[in-house]
């Protein structure tokens, strides 16, 4: 396994290292929110997007972050150095900060919790193969389970809790597919396990709504906000269903590890892939935006 540099509670440590309680109730329930950052061109990308939707996945579980942006902000600059310190190789990094409300005493009373506790992860930022941008991944839509829904665990709130996605890339696996897409109650497309999901029909960019049932991506919120409009490429939500895929002319999943990312098959359904596709023309666009981004904030910059 590659390097991965952790900080657990300020404490820097190998992450193959133990270092929580087995009392952290992250550990035992899942009672955590997490998030994810990556560099571009070695600035965190979209931090302060990243950090609104972490405080919402905490007031969703009601508990309050006891730390400032600034704070957590430092403490990741700690993380990357000593990351870059033990695996000097270049590379974008990948960032992942998980908030628990703490440990105490055995019981799922949230009032058992003694204080928050935080754990960093950073390693280098896993990238596609080039095989694999160029052919686009394939995709299998789940039977065994549906996405959970809003009304039980949202899947707007970014938890320690990823057993419904696990188990359904565990099914999509067993037959080949690289991911899995996953269905609501009423048999909707939703979203892929670690991933947002669009299609292109007729030009036109096409995504299930967040009423659906779906994380509200950071990545797809920055197409759907402008980056599309760049690359040309007018957007619509809407509901999709399996049914739908031989009227879809693409299909792409967006991410905030891998932005933009083709797909060439769902299950028996194929789509077009390669330089000559819209997705290609909004992976470029992403891309310029990120670019765009990093030098417009160099605050953010890590060693």
């Amino acid at each position: 396994m590659a390097y991965i540099q952790a900080n657990t509670n300020g404490r820097l440590h190998p992450a193959s290292e133990p270092s929580l309680s087995p009392l952290n109730r992250g550990f035992l329930y899942g009672d955590a929110v997490y998030e994810v950052w990556r560099t571009y061109a070695g600035v965190i990308f979209a931090w302060e997007e990243h950090w609104r939707r972490l405080g919402a996945s905490a007031a969703a579980l009601h508990f309050e972050l006891p730390w400032l942006p600034a704070v957590i902000l430092e403490e990741i600059r700690r993380t990357a150095a000593a990351f870059r310190a033990a695996a000097p190789e270049p590379g974008e990094l990948y960032i992942r900060l998980q908030l628990a409300r703490g440990e105490g005493a055995i019981g799922l009373d949230p009032a058992l919790a003694e204080r928050p506790e935080f754990v960093l992860l950073v390693q280098r930022c896993p990238e596609l193969t080039a095989a694999q941008a160029a052919a686009g991944l394939r995709l299998s839509v789940a039977g065994q389970l549906r996405r959970n829904p809003a009304a039980a665990l949202d899947p707007a709130w970014k938890t320690g809790n990823y057993l419904n996605n696990i188990l359904g890339l565990r099914e999509a696996r067993a037959r080949g597919a690289d991911e899995v897409l996953l269905l609501n109650l009423a048999g909707e497309v939703t979203e892929a396990a670690v991933a947002n999901v669009a299609f292109v029909r007729g030009g036109e960019l096409i995504t299930p709504p967040l009423r659906a049932g779906i994380l509200s991506g950071i990545t797809r919120g920055l197409v759907l906000a402008g980056i599309a409009a760049a690359a040309g490429v007018a957007v619509r939500e809407e509901t999709v269903r399996p049914e739908d895929f031989g009227a879809m002319d693409e299909c792409l999943l967006l991410s905030t590890t891998k932005d933009i990312v083709p797909v060439a098959a769902i299950d028996g359904a194929q789509f077009q892939v390669g330089a000559r596709t819209a997705t290609a023309r909004l992976k470029a666009a992403f891309a310029a935006h990120a670019r765009a981004y990093a030098r417009s904030h160099p605050q953010w910059r890590l060693p």
